[in-house]
């Protein structure tokens, strides 16, 4: 699957339809995005289960702003709409595919539970009142 463009209209539905989806967040200004978008596109041709989206934070300022984006280009993975991984930099080929494979090893039901109980611990501390 070759990247697809993701804006405030489609980046829900993108995330609530499919398992594992990556974003790159980029800029056309942007040298490092420009030497990454090559190694990005090339990983998403052998990986027809994975979305591989791109948000330009130019044209997607209200949905950078969202995501705290303060260093492009900045990877993001998601699996089951759940945000996993957040990190700024170019990442190499064997990075992006150890990622993938780390996703797809996921025990998604643990993830959920730890989410769960991590927002159970934090409502519990929150201050009466």
């Amino acid at each position: 699957m070759s990247t697809m463009e993701l804006t405030r209209d489609n980046l829900d539905q993108t995330l609530a339809d499919h398992e594992i989806v990556l974003i790159d967040w980029w800029a056309a200004w942007c040298g490092p995005c420009r030497a990454f978008a090559p190694v990005y596109e090339q990983v998403s041709e052998k990986h027809d289960d994975v979305v591989f989206g791109k948000i330009d934070t130019e044209a997607q300022q209200e949905l950078a702003a969202g995501a705290q984006i303060t260093s492009i280009p900045t990877v993001m993975a998601f699996r089951d709409g759940i945000l996993l991984f957040s990190q700024p930099g170019v990442l190499p080929a064997a990075g992006l595919e150890s990622l993938i494979g780390q996703l797809k090893e996921l025990d998604m039901d643990e993830v959920r539970a730890k989410l769960a109980a991590a927002e159970s611990e934090m409502a519990g501390d929150a201050p009466q009142g």
